[in-house]
């Protein structure tokens, strides 16, 4: 019999804004909300290039981050029937990672990608409803806070002082079944999402326990890869944007109520000067443009496209993106900075990575000897072994140094090798209202 690894209930200074909803709900308890609204990252600290700091003022180096602009709080209800109320989506999720209700979350309560898409397939009933679905990759997303931290690199196996990155106040979780032989790591949940551009079959995931999107594939060893899944109900039109071009060089969201510059920086930046360029836009009329967070920039990646199917970036054709060469030669498009912290469970450092999302191939070393099983943190330096190819998909969310030299990292970073780029790209955003 496996015993669970023990759900992680750490309380953690950011989660200060989560409270219930209160909005009148209709139909088994969903809020009348259509549309894509965005779930602000929970992320309230302050960081530098390193470590958490004092909050900046106007004009201070590091202003502008996540933590300067506070959008849709996180809102929870709930229903205490299994499933959880988001009243900023409109959305109804599953509460447990406990599938087979046998009151311990372990490697038994995951299925195959394909296990997982029978379910709504066969109209699975849960909690008196039957109109279940696998979530696409942003109604995934959407749990994602950046509260959480991320335990690459740990070796430890106790769990005692983590905080992963979706709300335990509210969702029953648990890291990897360590006793099944897994990592404490190993917690992907699965979207209807698939990465377009790659050779073999691969599924985006959110990972609760690294606050990473990536492709994963469906096979493993020879045998299928087995995943975590929240299933969702709800506010069917989450996740489908509606651009409109202004004709003044941005573009509007009306589904997110975002306006967006129709163009990128054009160059690559530090995490810092990414702020400063931010800061100081004064484009169409507007002076309010900033970074976006991690959550809005993934808003408007479109998992339809991709550099190898569309010779484009991932993104709508309305946008433009600038045209890079990659670690391999080829023709691609940028990383793109968020203006959030990809925190992590080591102290004096913890702040010293940015969340990125790739709108081009997501790059990594082939030949890392580790291979496609690992996601913890290691760097090797010996650049003869490097077979740089898009080993997590466009779209994927990954981190990058906020500062420093990329040439540090001639075979990359972490056991896929993730190509490091510290210099990123910009593109802006502000609210419509």
């Amino acid at each position: 019999m496996l015993i669970s690894v023990a759900i992680s209930c750490s309380d953690d200074s950011d989660n200060d804004n989560v409270d219930e909803g209160t909005e009148e709900s209709v139909d088994g308890n969903l809020p009348d909300i259509t549309g894509f609204p965005i779930v602000d990252t929970n992320q309230s600290t302050y960081y530098d290039n390193s470590t958490s700091m004092s909050t900046p003022s106007v004009g201070d180096d590091f202003y502008g981050q996540d933590a300067t602009y506070q959008g849709n709080q996180p809102s929870y209800t709930d229903n205490g029937d299994g499933t959880v109320t988001d009243n900023v989506t409109g959305l109804m999720w599953q509460n447990t990672l406990d599938h087979n209700q046998d009151g311990t979350i372990d490697y038994d309560d995951k299925l195959t990608y394909d296990e997982i898409l029978a379910l709504e397939e066969g109209n699975y009933t849960y909690a008196g409803y039957s109109d279940w679905r696998v979530p696409s990759i942003k109604e995934q997303y959407s749990l994602m806070a950046f509260s959480g931290r991320d335990i690459s690199g740990y070796e430890g196996t106790s769990t005692d002082g983590l905080t992963p990155f979706i709300n335990t106040d509210y969702f029953d979780y648990a890291y990897g079944d360590t006793n099944a032989g897994e990592r404490l790591i190993d917690v992907q949940c699965a979207s209807t999402n698939v990465s377009v551009g790659s050779a073999i079959e691969m599924v985006f995931g959110v990972n609760f326990a690294d606050g990473r999107i990536k492709g994963y594939g469906t096979t493993m060893m020879g045998q299928d890869k087995v995943f975590n899944y929240l299933l969702v109900r709800g506010n069917t039109t989450y996740g489908v944007n509606d651009f409109t071009d202004n004709g003044d060089g941005t573009i509007s969201d009306e589904a997110t109520g975002l306006m967006w510059m129709q163009d990128d920086n054009g160059e690559g930046v530090n995490w810092k000067e990414a702020l400063s360029h931010a800061e100081s836009m004064e484009f169409a009329g507007y002076t309010d443009w900033r970074l976006p967070n991690a959550k809005e920039l993934q808003s408007i990646v479109d998992y339809t496209r991709s550099p190898q199917t569309t010779s484009s970036a991932a993104i709508d054709p309305l946008f433009n993106s600038t045209q890079i060469t990659n670690e391999a030669g080829e023709a691609d498009y940028p990383f793109y900075w968020s203006g959030t912290t990809h925190a992590n469970w080591t102290s004096g450092n913890d702040g010293a990575w940015g969340a990125y999302v790739a709108f081009g191939r997501a790059m990594g070393n082939e030949s890392m000897p580790t291979g496609p099983m690992g996601d913890t943190s290691t760097t090797t330096t010996d650049s003869s072994a490097v077979d740089w190819t898009d080993v997590h998909g466009a779209g994927a969310q990954r981190s990058d140094p906020k500062d420093g030299d990329p040439d540090d990292y001639p075979t990359g970073n972490g056991p896929q090798g993730d190509a490091v780029r510290v210099f990123n790209y910009v593109r802006l955003v502000r609210n419509i209202n």
